[in-house]
């Protein structure tokens, strides 16, 4: 009797194996953001953003830690800002400034057991002509045939920059298994951008463990033990306040006297509030958001609204 047992267990176990879902440590991606998304007609102050990143779960420790993920991640992009039109041929219609970041960094995400976040990030970028952000944008409009762009000759100058970022996240707490509140803040630091901000994010739906969430970038891991459930599909809402110490895209370049034609002081609080829905299966990750946020000077016409979609792919 022990030894069919023995025989059956050897013949079932690859069969067990098999039906596994195996955990992917890597994940490739972007994120696109554009005020055209929501056919509003409008093409102003944050027109255009696309960021394309690259995650990857390290090993865990080996000795007792409440750290129990540790994600590092390559990413690069470009954000685009113009006016309230990007036809202003005339400098007093420049209610922002003409823009461009281009940027590259690094970033750090430790997770922990009690759903507890930890991120450091380092960007390396620079405004200004070398952000390509007139090259960029006039060739998006001359592809899907929208108007001609005017007034990049009004952007901001030259200035690259570091800048290093913080943030924290932590669950405030869930009362079921399809609902909870989580606490977002961040700080940054640098000569492009400083400041700080902190919200809200409510997630209702089939939800994770934000150790394991599309909402966190965590449903990646190299350990075996780790299990990700297979499915998640809900609604958010990210309610946020920032503080804005000094924005380059703004008021130009921090160690430059001439900053350009034209330069705004911002708003030092601002109010954003993010809605949005997020797919994950298996290998992918879907998500479309919309962004409305209060005027970043006191010189803009209008708050502003925006779409971001971004897909990931997991291997």
């Amino acid at each position: 009797m022990k030894l069919f047992l023995k025989i059956f267990f050897l013949l079932l176990l690859p069969s067990l194996l098999m039906g596994q879902e195996k955990n992917f440590r890597n994940e490739f991606g972007f994120r696109s953001d554009n005020d055209a998304y929501l056919a509003l007609g409008q093409d102003q102050y944050y027109t255009n953003g696309l960021i394309v990143s690259f995650r990857h779960a390290l090993r865990p420790s080996t000795r007792v830690s409440k750290t129990v993920k540790k994600i590092f991640e390559v990413e690069g992009g470009q954000l685009l800002y113009n006016p309230n039109s990007g036809e202003s041929p005339l400098i007093g219609d420049v209610d922002r400034p003409f823009a461009a970041y281009l940027f590259g960094g690094v970033r750090m995400n430790w997770l922990k057991e009690n759903e507890q976040i930890y991120q450091a990030s380092l960007q390396y970028g620079t405004i200004g002509p070398n952000a390509l952000g007139k090259e960029v944008q006039e060739t998006l409009h001359n592809t899907v045939g929208f108007y001609k762009i005017k007034g990049w000759q009004y952007q901001l100058y030259n200035e690259s920059g570091l800048n290093a970022s913080f943030g924290y996240s932590r669950l405030i707490g869930r009362p079921n298994q399809r609902n909870d509140f989580s606490l977002n803040s961040y700080a940054l630091i640098g000569s492009t951008f400083s400041g700080a901000g902190a919200g809200l994010l409510f997630r209702s739906g089939t939800i994770n463990k934000l150790t394991n969430s599309a909402m966190s970038a965590s449903r990646i891991s190299n350990s075996k033990l780790d299990t990700i459930p297979p499915e998640e599909f809900f609604f958010f809402a990210r309610p946020s306040l920032h503080y804005v110490a000094y924005n380059a895209t703004i008021q130009g370049g921090l160690f430059r006297e001439n900053k350009g034609p034209v330069s705004h002081d911002p708003n030092r609080f601002l109010f954003s509030q993010e809605l949005g829905v997020m797919y994950a299966k298996k290998r992918w990750t879907l998500n479309f958001s919309i962004t409305f946020q209060s005027k970043e000077t006191r010189n803009q016409e209008d708050s502003h609204q925006y779409g971001s979609a971004s897909v990931f792919y997991r291997f």
